[in-house]
C-alpha cells in the first residue's frame, strides 16, 4: 500500500534512485502514490563530492530524510547523509513488513477485494496500529480482542484474525516457576493430579500464552510459560502457581510456588 498525501518534515523515507544528475538524485518515494524527492548533492554524502555516481546507483533502494516539502511546488527536499546506519536498517526493516501485511490483507480478502474496502480497512489498522503489520501481529497474538475497538466488521476481524494467525511470527519470551506439591490424604494422588491441572489453566489460560507443567522430582513441578512479552508471561506464571497451590489447600494439602528449583538438603 502506498500512502496518499505527503510525507512530513524529519520522517525517515524508502525510496528508489531514479534519475542522478551532478547537482543530485531524484527518488521515487516507495511509501508513497506519486511522489519523487530530490537529493541535493550537498545532502548526498559528508565531505566534498566529486562525482555523485561515487555514491549512489539508478535503481538502488536508500532511506531519506525529508528535509522540506512545498506541496505548491510539488517539492520534496531530502537528505541521504542525515541518515545512520542504524535508521537505515530499521526503516527497511519496518518497509519490508508493510509489504508482508500488503499481501496478507490480500490473502484475507482476495485478488478481488474492492479498492475501497482496501483502503478502509488499511487506514483503520493504520489509525489504531500506527502500522499494518502491527495490526496483523496484535491480531496473531491477542486475536478478536485486539480488533474489538476498530470499526472493522466482525467477518473482516474473523479474516484478519485468521490470516494473521497463519502467517505472523510472533517473538516470544519463556519464563519458568516451580510449585511443591503435598498431600498426606489416602487421595492424595488424586489431590496433586487436580492441582496440576489447575496449573494448566482449565481453560482459563489466555490464546496467546502457552502453558507446560512436567514432573521434575517428588514433590517438584516445573511450570513452563510462553507468551508475547515478559509482563505477560510472567503473569501467566504466577497465576498458574497459585492456582496449584489454592487447589492442594483446598484438600488439606500443602503447595509452595518459587521461582528456582528447591534442592534436597542431601542434593
Amino acid at each position: 500500500m502506498k500512502y496518499e498525501g505527503w510525507p512530513d518534515e524529519g520522517e525517515l523515507v524508502v525510496g528508489k534512485v531514479d534519475d542522478i544528475e551532478d547537482f543530485g538524485v531524484f527518488v521515487d518515494l516507495e511509501q508513497y502514490q506519486d511522489k519523487r524527492g530530490l537529493v541535493h548533492v550537498s545532502e548526498v554524502a559528508s565531505g566534498w563530492i566529486k562525482n555523485v555516481r561515487d555514491h549512489v546507483n539508478e535503481d538502488q533502494t536508500v532511506v531519506a530524510k525529508v528535509l522540506g516539502v512545498d506541496e505548491s511546488a510539488q517539492q520534496i527536499d531530502l537528505s541521504l547523509k542525515d541518515v545512520n546506519d542504524h535508521q537505515h536498517s530499521d526503516t527497511i526493516q519496518e518497509w519490508k513488513n508493510e509489504q508482508k501485511a500488503d499481501k496478507w490483507l490480500t490473502l484475507a480478502f482476495g485478488e478481488d477485494m474492492a479498492d475501497d474496502q482496501f483502503r478502509r480497512i488499511a487506514n483503520g489498522l493504520l489509525a489504531d496500529f500506527g502500522s499494518l503489520y502491527d495490526g496483523f501481529e496484535q491480531a496473531a497474538i491477542h486475536g478478536h480482542e485486539a480488533l474489538a475497538d476498530t470499526a472493522l466488521e466482525d467477518d473482516e476481524i474473523d479474516a484478519i484474525v485468521e490470516t494473521a494467525r497463519e502467517n505472523v511470527s510472533v517473538p516470544y519470551v519463556t519464563v519458568t516457576g516451580y510449585v511443591s506439591l503435598q498431600s498426606p490424604d489416602g487421595d492424595g494422588v488424586d489431590t496433586i493430579k487436580d492441582a496440576l491441572q489447575a496449573a494448566e489453566g482449565n481453560g482459563e489460560v489466555p490464546d496467546e500464552v502457552d502453558l507446560d507443567v512436567t514432573y521434575v522430582g517428588a514433590p517438584e513441578y516445573r511450570l513452563r510459560v510462553q507468551a508475547p512479552n515478559y509482563k505477560t508471561a510472567e503473569s501467566a506464571l504466577e497465576a498458574a502457581g497459585d492456582r496449584a497451590v489454592d487447589s492442594v489447600t483446598a484438600h488439606d494439602g500443602s503447595g509452595a510456588f518459587h521461582r528456582e528449583r528447591q534442592l534436597d538438603d542431601d542434593a
